[in-house]
């Protein structure tokens, strides 16, 4: 992977190598992201970027299968339209390729007691001796829509690149169960994989979080709450293009506004169906970004899509995490598009992207300590260039 610095993040290393104390295996940790690339504009309105060939075949197919807008639906109607993974063994299928899912050793379906009633679970062990160490993955749908078969995908490839026992969970949602049931679910799933990791076959103080989308939101919100809570902090959090910023007049909203397979009227239609008041969304459990307080978090790594309203949003997160002392990898990949991450099957660099989050998490399970409050500076502040086209 090639580094290219940001001039900004040059004068800001050379202020704070003096100063950093963080251990060694944290010292190549990454600060906030370079600048999208520069996008073409009609007027003074940027434009979306153009999708890559393989991206493209996805949103082509997607296109294919004949859903309606989600934001013209009913939630009810919403969870029964065609999704991103649909499309992948669609376009699998029409080039005579298996559909079969990426291979651990060991699936099981269970659940455990949340806050409203059980939330069904599902556990990917991969091949390996225990005990291995355990990551807690939240799927995305924007609170509202999907669940553990329609991010089934990404699990099994952070299982299998991590060599960690994952448990996807499900949380309810919107609008049937408002801001926060979804969030006090998966903050409770949480609390009880820090007291079950063990009879799962995994290492109870391994324990990192990964989320997509919303689900990325609720991850690092996990986070804010365990140190708040005193609880075992998680040794990692990556969070793939999280829902981190209330403001829909970002740059990447501008650019993205009617980008597939997630769009500003989806955003606003979510928010409608999860949060029920708009006044919400200013609540920092969802913008992240006016979190009053991140020090003392654990490092993160944020991976983001070029073609997707949410990138402002977690630049920004990004940004706020490292001038809170917590270290921060970020990667941007150009060329593809939110829920991107699951498509290793057919995107390259959803492969590329689930390596990274294995090799992070690896990383993190071999130091085995969490970052706190007492040891945490300002990392030295580099940046990894966006992954190119293809």
């Amino acid at each position: 992977m090639s580094v290219r610095p940001h001039p900004l993040s040059l004068v800001i290393a050379a202020l704070l190598a003096t100063t950093a104390c963080h251990r060694s295996d944290e010292a190549a940790t990454t600060a906030p992201t370079a600048a999208p690339a520069p996008a073409t504009t009609v007027g003074a309105v940027p434009t979306q970027a153009q999708a890559d060939p393989q991206m493209q075949a996805v949103l082509d197919q997607l296109a294919k299968l004949g859903g309606k807008p989600v934001e013209t639906l009913t939630a009810v109607e919403a969870r029964k339209q065609p999704s991103p993974a649909d499309a992948v063994k669609a376009l699998l299928e029409s080039q005579g390729k298996p559909t079969t899912p990426e291979a651990v050793a060991k699936v099981e379906n269970r659940t455990f007691p949340g806050p409203g009633g059980a939330v069904p679970i599902r556990i990917y062990t991969p091949e390996g001796k225990g005990p291995m160490p355990v990551v807690l993955y939240i799927h995305g749908g924007g609170w509202v829509i999907a669940d553990l078969d329609t991010y089934d995908a990404s699990p099994r490839a952070i299982a299998n690149a991590a060599k960690a026992i994952v448990v996807s969970t499900h949380y309810r949602q919107g609008p049937e169960h408002l801001f926060p049931a979804a969030h006090d679910d998966t903050l409770a799933a949480y609390e009880w994989l820090l007291k079950n990791a063990a009879k799962l076959g995994g290492d109870p103080k391994r324990i990192a979080l990964v989320g997509e989308s919303a689900g990325g939101n609720m991850a690092a919100d996990i986070a804010i709450a365990a140190r708040d809570k005193g609880l075992q902090a998680p040794l990692h959090q990556v969070l793939v293009y999280p829902v981190a910023d209330k403001a829909m007049d970002s740059p990447s909203y501008l650019e993205n506004a009617n980008a597939k397979p997630l769009n500003k009227p989806m955003m606003e239609w979510f928010a409608k169906n999860y949060l029920g008041d708009p006044a919400k969304a200013a609540d920092p459990r969802i913008s992240l970004v006016d979190q009053p307080n991140l020090a003392g978090l654990p490092p993160a790594t944020i991976i983001l899509a070029q073609i997707d309203p949410l990138r402002s949003g977690g630049e920004k997160l990004a940004e706020k995490l490292q001038a809170a002392g917590v270290p921060v990898t970020v990667q941007r990949y150009d060329g593809v598009a939110h829920e991107f991450f699951g498509m290793g099957a057919v995107v390259d660099k959803a492969k590329q992207a689930q390596q990274l989050a294995g090799a992070e998490l690896r990383k993190a399970f071999e130091a085995g300590a969490p970052a706190s409050a007492a040891t945490s500076m300002p990392a030295p502040a580099t940046t990894v260039a966006p992954a190119k086209s293809n």
